[in-house]
């Protein structure tokens, strides 16, 4: 991938960020971090990888809100990056923190499960 694309990823994830943070008016839409941008190499998408910290229905309400956002979220980055076309967005989940919370309760259920167990005699 070139240079002006990750730049223009880059870019886009901190405007993106910064309108959700200060810009968005929506109730709906609770904590929610952007943590990846994905271009295409042509600039014509760009997909937005977002965390959103909350239960199921807090998860769905903020998701819907940036759905119904993404019009007035493209508009705001046409007024602050310099680019000749504004990449179609999408929004896309990141699932990174809950697969890693998943993986980190199984280590501790075979760690935990680990003590239960008689040591082996010759260990002694």
């Amino acid at each position: 991938m070139g240079v002006r694309v990750e730049k223009i990823q880059e870019q886009i994830k901190q405007e993106v960020s910064a309108i959700i943070l200060r810009e968005l008016k929506d109730p709906r839409i609770g904590f929610v971090t952007v943590t990846k941008v994905d271009v295409s190499s042509d600039l014509g998408n760009a997909k937005i990888y977002v965390s959103i910290l909350g239960n199921k229905k807090q998860f769905a309400d903020t998701w819907e809100g940036l759905r119904h956002s993404v019009g007035y979220i493209r508009q705001e980055l046409a007024k602050r990056i310099r680019i000749r076309f504004i990449p179609e967005i999408a929004f896309y989940p990141d699932t990174t923190i809950q697969y890693s919370a998943h993986i980190q309760e199984l280590i501790n259920e075979i760690h935990h499960a680990g003590e239960g167990k008689p040591e082996d005699e010759n260990n002694n």
